[in-house]
């Protein structure tokens, strides 16, 4: 295996091993356990050995990793594996190619979030140079886009073991700029159960995608309110709680009543519990409505909910120990609270690790085609993880 200490030059080392990482195709349906591998045998070339914990299908690990001592709190840095799909989109080079023009480093995931992994990595060198006193932690996880999936088994291992790092940075796009609070999110599925006959004698059905319109018209009734009328908080990039209906999925024919459709739909909301409150007012608002007049229709016509993703908002109070000490990491004395949500949230309510996020690259270049990050981030970035590693030292 190559020597990954060298090229000395520290922005080469995160070029290759970003270009590494982008290689690897991560997209949340498919298996991590490629990338894992890799990052195992470049930190075993170091010296250095992670704990997998692996799922339920063994398909997907997530990597816990201490550098420094194991005796003592540390300090997490956090980031995520899995990337979102690129069917569809439009892109001008292979996205699992990672590109170099003008520069800004293109492929999957340079953004969101390997970029931030990719320095975390490239860092470790100097991260054993150094003899920290206080521990360094990598937080490596997977399908945190389909839900932040893979961090609740590894905090849950973490806490089995006794571990409680005195915080946490999650390193998704802020332009380095340290984040205090994220909306929380629940969605729900509502399946809507009709019953089909011709559409020549369509008084006879139950037509599943009309009652699932009825419930799409008061989701976006709800979310003009919210947009109103509702608490706002100012330190938000959208100042309030938001309500969406995301995916529709029924019909079979144009001469069918339909008996089925299906419709996805969020809360992001802004108090810690706020996202399943709304939530569950649409279900009892659905089952008190509509679903009476399903029934009245045909007995085994109605409505089923199932929740598909849940995560806690995050409110690090900007006093707090963790967020001070990542100002001064940054080199930057603001705070802000975006609409996106991320892991930190979780290492709060299921490890009780304070936590702030803060990255490289910009939440408008996820998840778009031609996804990019600026070298310059990069290099912001890793000397955020330099200062942190002179703190360490200490």
């Amino acid at each position: 295996m190559p020597n990954p200490i060298f090229p000395s030059s520290r922005p080469d080392r995160i070029r290759n091993m970003l270009a590494d990482l982008v290689g690897f195709d991560t997209i949340s349906d498919r298996s991590n356990l490629p990338l894992i591998a890799h990052i195992e045998s470049y930190l075993a070339f170091l010296g250095v050995k992670g704990e997998r914990i692996t799922d339920e299908t063994g398909k997907k690990a997530s990597l816990w990793v201490t550098i420094g001592p194991e005796d003592r709190p540390g300090l997490v840095l956090s980031g995520h594996t899995d990337v979102v799909p690129v069917v569809g989109q439009d892109w001008s080079h292979d996205p699992f190619k990672l590109v170099e023009r003008d520069g800004k480093l293109y492929g999957r995931g340079t953004t969101d979030m390997k970029g931030f992994v990719a320095v975390c990595l490239a860092m470790v060198p100097e991260m054993l140079e150094a003899k920290l006193a206080t521990p360094i932690h990598l937080a490596i996880s997977y399908d945190e886009e389909i839900g932040c999936v893979g961090v609740r088994p590894m905090l849950h291992e973490i806490v089995h073991q006794g571990i409680k790092p005195l915080g946490c940075f999650v390193g998704e796009p802020t332009q380095m700029q340290v984040i205090v609070g994220h909306k929380g999110k629940h969605g729900v599925r509502a399946t809507f159960r009709g019953l089909a006959r011709h559409s020549s004698i369509a008084p006879d059905g139950v037509n599943a995608i009309e009652y699932a319109a009825d419930l799409i018209t008061e989701i976006r009734r709800r979310a003009a309110l919210l947009a109103t009328q509702a608490e706002r908080n100012s330190l938000y990039d959208v100042p309030h709680s938001t309500l969406l209906s995301s995916t529709v999925h029924g019909g079979a024919a144009l001469n069918i009543v339909p008996d089925a459709c299906t419709v996805d739909f969020e809360c992001r909301g802004i108090g810690i519990t706020e996202s399943r409150e709304a939530t569950d007012s649409i279900v009892a608002w659905a089952k008190a409505e509509l679903e009476p007049a399903m029934k009245a229709r045909h007995p085994d016509c109605g409505i089923d909910f199932e929740e598909i993703l849940d995560y806690p908002a995050l409110d690090t109070p900007a006093d707090t120990t963790i967020v001070t000490l990542a100002k001064q990491l940054a080199g930057r004395n603001d705070h802000a609270k975006v609409a996106f949500g991320t892991e930190a949230s979780l290492f709060v309510s299921m490890a009780g690790v304070p936590s702030v996020v803060v990255g490289p690259g910009g939440i408008a270049q996820a998840h778009t085609p031609d996804e990019f990050v600026e070298m310059s981030q990069l290099e912001s970035c890793a000397g955020f993880v330099e200062r942190l590693i002179a703190h360490c030292a200490k």
